[in-house]
């Protein structure tokens, strides 16, 4: 749904843009008032001004609507998850031996614990 909306959008923006470069600038109509020829044009010499400009008016309103839409859209989406979160890894569970011998290089027992508040040396004042 979304990406249709978005297409739409996309051609009604060329068209927007297509309609706007046809119409005629301000000081292109003093010279239909000289008669330059303005009244052998396709829609006549007023019939293009208010058909283009009605067309800019309907596509500019239905641009705009559609740009609500699609902005309602994108926010109603759900939020992207980490690729963290969407990958699942099983790390394979390794085989450790348990060891009850004491005595081991680097073991402490609790009463032997370095750092706690009473075996901390006291300063002088």
């Amino acid at each position: 749904m979304q990406t249709i909306l978005l297409i739409i959008h996309i051609a009604l923006g060329l068209a927007l843009i297509a309609i706007i470069l046809l119409q005629q600038g301000a000081g292109a109509t003093a010279g239909a008032a000289f008669g330059s020829g303005a009244s052998s044009t396709v829609f006549g010499a007023r019939g293009s001004a208010s058909f283009l400009t009605r067309a800019t008016a309907v596509l500019a309103f239905i641009f705009f609507s559609n740009s609500l839409v699609l902005a309602y859209l994108s926010g109603q989406a759900i939020a992207p998850q980490s690729i963290l979160e969407q990958v699942t890894v099983e790390a394979p569970v390794a085989d450790i031996p348990a060891v009850d011998a004491p005595g081991l290089p680097g073991e402490v027992s609790d009463g032997d614990m370095p750092g706690l508040p009473g075996d901390m040396p006291k300063i002088p004042e």
